[in-house]
């Protein structure tokens, strides 16, 4: 959205750098010399709240902070705005269930729990020094009033749903579809363990630490492909019955695409899904009671979902409201309006207060 722009990290992947900003002037923190690479970088976590700190953002009019944890903490000339667009505050940070999923044994558990626990009022801190907060759903919302103790603005993000259209030529098979990352937190092995009890077929299209789990379960029901490129995912989201989606996720990208090609979703009434679902309309959701029920939760919901239902046409056009231009509208307003109103605070007379508003967050 704003090319010209200096991009500013701790340390990056020249290899991972996106086409879009192949030609950014990008520049990272003297973390970067202890970087080894790929997407392992545990090593420098105690280091990274400081070394946000170090970048000279003195040159900057605005800066926007695209982050889950440490970005807030940037140092900024008094009067510059700070919009953080916040993907979750550090789960890992506040939620202890969260940091015994993380890898590491016994001993790197007990020193991210240490580190955590020093960090949080810090990270509250400086989300309370932002300017303005935008999140991508009503679910990190929650998050950021609970823990932070601010009210953000949500706008959800962009998905390419240019790329992943319907095709009424392509007919639509016996068979649902998990797609994307398997890891612990997003349930694949829920998704396989139901597909056997329900005796449907599921098709996996993913790669994770959680593949053996769904392995186990693969066979006659359950088929595991692996990693697929964009081209088979968007032939497979042709092609499903459905999506199955059992993981609580921030936003999740995997329902928009699948919708945006006319696939209806079958997912779990909880996270982003919420904003992302219509239920009845686009997709159904369906509830767990029971913690040590997921499983028979979603049995129960993929034996007896009737795709025939659902109109492609009317879930393809709902997934437009989630498109590429439409978050560049909804981000750019926000932008302005935050710039407006940082000029209109500058022009007040020295011996003037701002005017009194209501406030968003109680004190």
């Amino acid at each position: 959205m704003w090319p010209e722009a200096t991009v500013y990290t701790s340390v990056i992947d020249p290899s991972a750098v996106p086409a879009g900003l192949a030609d950014a002037d990008i520049r990272t923190t003297p973390l970067q010399t202890l970087y080894r690479g790929g997407g392992r970088y545990a090593h420098l976590l105690p280091l990274l709240p400081a070394a946000m700190r170090t970048l000279d953002l003195r040159s900057a009019d605005l800066v926007i902070c695209s982050h889950h944890a440490f970005a807030n903490g940037v140092r900024v000339r008094p009067g510059v705005p700070v919009i953080s667009y916040t993907h979750t505050p550090a789960r890992w940070v506040w939620d202890g269930e969260m940091r015994r999923h993380e890898q590491g044994g016994t001993l790197g558990r007990l020193a991210l729990d240490v580190f955590a626990r020093v960090h949080r009022p810090v990270d509250a801190r400086w989300a309370r020094r932002t300017t303005h907060i935008v999140v991508n759903s009503r679910h990190v919302a929650e998050r950021v009033w609970r823990w932070w103790g601010r009210m953000p603005e949500v706008i959800s993000p962009p998905v390419d749903v240019e790329q992943f259209t319907p095709d009424a030529s392509v007919e639509r098979e016996d068979f649902f579809l998990l797609a994307g990352r398997l890891v612990p937190y997003k349930r694949p092995e829920v998704a396989a363990a139901a597909a056997v009890r329900a005796g449907v077929r599921l098709v996996v299209a993913g790669e994770g630490r959680s593949r053996s789990a769904v392995e186990a379960l693969s066979g006659k029901n359950v088929e595991v492909l692996g990693a697929v490129d964009d081209y088979t995912l968007r032939d497979l989201y042709r092609r499903c019955r459905g999506l199955v989606f059992p993981g609580e996720e921030d936003f999740g990208i995997v329902p928009v695409e699948a919708q945006a090609c006319g696939a209806p979703v079958l997912a779990r009434r909880v996270g982003g899904v919420l904003d992302s679902v219509v239920d009845g309309v686009t997709g159904t959701l369906y509830g767990v009671r029971h913690a040590n029920d997921e499983v028979g939760a979603l049995a129960a919901a993929m034996g007896s979902f009737e795709d025939h239902c659902f109109d492609p046409g009317i879930i393809s056009t709902h997934a437009a409201n989630f498109s590429n231009d439409a978050f560049r509208r909804r981000f750019r307003r926000t932008v302005e309006h935050v710039l407006d109103h940082t000029v209109a605070e500058r022009r007040l007379p020295p011996t003037s207060f701002p005017p009194v508003e209501r406030p968003l967050v109680a004190a």
